[in-house]
C-alpha cells in the first residue's frame, strides 16, 4: 500500500504543554460506555474505552496515548452501517470534526472537501444547493462523510467513488498524516480497502469530490422516473432528481430514529448472464440489471421476498415490511439475534435460487 504524505500544516503539527497541561488538554476516555446512542439500529453493548476527537491535536495526542501492540480500534461517525454482537473490547474513536470548503474550481468542475465528522446528507444538499452535480442520488443515505469511503456507498446507479477525488486519514501504525488517492482506496461495490487490510488502522480525517458545473442527471432507473412523473416534473436538474430520491426512500425504508436499523443490509449479488438467465427461465419475475463483460446485478431485496421473510419478526428483530433488504430492531433485539437472522435469510437464499447474499453491514 502506498500514500502520500499532504503537505500542509497538520501533517507539521507541534503540540507541546508543560506535564500538567498536557493530561487536561487530552480527549478524555472513558470506560465501559454504552453504545447504544452510536449506532441506528440502536443496539445496546458497551466500549470498553470511549473518546470524542473534533481536533488535529485530539488525534496525535489520543494516538501517542494509546495505541500499542494488540490494541482494537473502532472509528464511529453516525454508525450507519454497523451491527454490534456484543461489547467491544477495546476503543471507540467517536470523530466529530466539522467543516465544509471549497477548495478550488474551474469553468466546468469545483473541488469540495468535507470533514469525516459532516453528515453525509447534509453535505450532499449543501452541494445540490450550490448547483453542483454528481451526488444527488445519494441523498438521505444515513451516516457521516468521514464512513462513505469505507463502505463505497451508492444508490440509484451512482456511487461515491464517481465522485471522489481523494481523502485525508491519519495512519495510526506509523502516526503520519496521509492522503490517499483513488486508487488506493481500493474501491469495489459496497466495499475499499478500509473494510480489508486497513480495517481499524486508518482514521478517516476529511474527504475530498470533484463536482460538476453542469450536471447531467441520472435518471436510468425506473423508480426515479416514475416519482419525478408523480410530482410533475418533466425537466429535471439536481435538485428535482435529490428531492424523488428522497421521496422514495421516505417511503420505503424505515427512519433509524424510529425503528432501528442500518439500511440495507445485504448486497445486490452479481452473477454469470448464463447462471442468471437459467434463473430467469424458472423465476420470470426475477429482478435483474444486465451489466458489462457479461454479468448480471440481481435484486436481493426480491430474492428475500420470495423466500417469504419479508414482514417476518422473531421477538424484536425483524424484516421490514416494505423493504425485505432492510433488518430491523424494533426495540431490544440483540446485535447476535439479528445477525442469526441474517445468516437465515443467506442460506434459504441459497438454498432457493442457488445465490448466496453477502453481507452490506460491517459484523462488529
Amino acid at each position: 500500500m502506498s500514500y502520500s504524505y499532504p503537505y500542509s500544516e497538520t501533517s507539521d503539527i507541534k503540540f507541546s504543554c508543560t506535564f500538567e497541561f498536557y493530561f487536561s488538554c487530552m480527549p478524555t476516555i472513558k470506560e465501559n460506555v454504552s453504545l447504544k446512542a452510536f449506532n441506528t439500529f440502536g443496539i445496546e453493548a458497551n466500549a470498553k474505552y470511549f473518546t470524542s476527537i473534533s481536533t488535529v491535536q485530539d488525534v496525535e495526542e489520543i494516538s501517542h496515548s494509546i495505541v500499542e501492540p494488540g490494541s482494537k480500534f473502532l472509528f464511529l461517525g453516525g454508525g450507519s452501517n454497523i451491527l454490534l454482537t456484543g461489547d467491544f473490547d477495546g476503543y471507540i474513536i467517536h470523530v466529530e470534526n466539522a467543516g465544509i470548503e471549497k477548495v478550488s474550481e474551474n469553468e466546468d468542475f469545483v473541488r469540495v472537501k468535507a470533514a469525516a465528522g459532516v453528515n453525509w446528507h447534509e453535505f450532499v444538499m449543501w452541494c445540490v444547493d450550490q448547483g453542483w452535480g454528481g451526488l444527488e442520488n445519494l441523498s438521505l443515505i444515513p451516516g457521516n462523510v468521514g464512513s462513505s469511503p469505507i463502505q463505497n456507498i451508492g444508490a440509484y446507479g451512482v456511487e461515491m467513488k464517481d465522485c471522489f477525488e481523494s481523502l485525508e486519514a491519519y495512519d495510526l501504525e506509523t502516526r503520519q498524516w496521509v492522503i490517499m488517492s483513488k486508487e488506493a482506496c481500493r474501491f469495489g461495490y459496497r466495499d475499499s480497502v478500509f473494510k480489508q487490510e486497513l480495517k481499524g488502522k486508518i482514521l478517516i480525517w476529511s474527504v475530498s469530490f470533484k463536482l460538476s458545473k453542469n450536471p447531467v442527471v441520472q435518471m436510468e432507473y425506473g423508480a426515479i422516473q416514475e416519482e419525478l412523473k408523480s410530482m410533475g416534473v418533466t425537466n429535471a436538474g439536481i435538485k428535482e432528481v435529490s428531492q424523488a430520491v428522497c421521496n422514495i426512500r421516505r417511503s420505503k425504508l424505515p427512519d433509524p430514529l424510529e425503528t432501528g436499523n442500518a439500511g440495507s443490509f445485504f448486497k445486490n449479488p452479481t452473477l454469470p448472464a448464463e447462471k442468471a438467465d437459467f434463473l430467469k427461465a424458472s423465476y420470470p419475475g426475477l429482478v435483474a440489471y444486465y451489466l458489462p463483460e457479461m454479468k448480471v446485478k440481481l435484486a436481493a431485496g426480491w430474492l428475500i421476498e420470495q423466500c417469504r421473510w419479508k414482514g417476518f419478526r422473531r421477538g424484536d428483530a425483524g424484516v421490514h415490511q416494505k423493504q425485505a433488504l432492510v433488518l430491523v430492531n424494533y426495540g431490544t433485539a440483540s446485535g447476535s439475534e439479528i445477525l442469526e437472522l441474517a445468516e437465515e435469510i443467506q442460506q434459504s437464499v441459497l438454498e432457493k435460487f442457488d445465490v448466496l447474499l453477502d453481507m452490506e453491514v460491517n459484523i462488529i
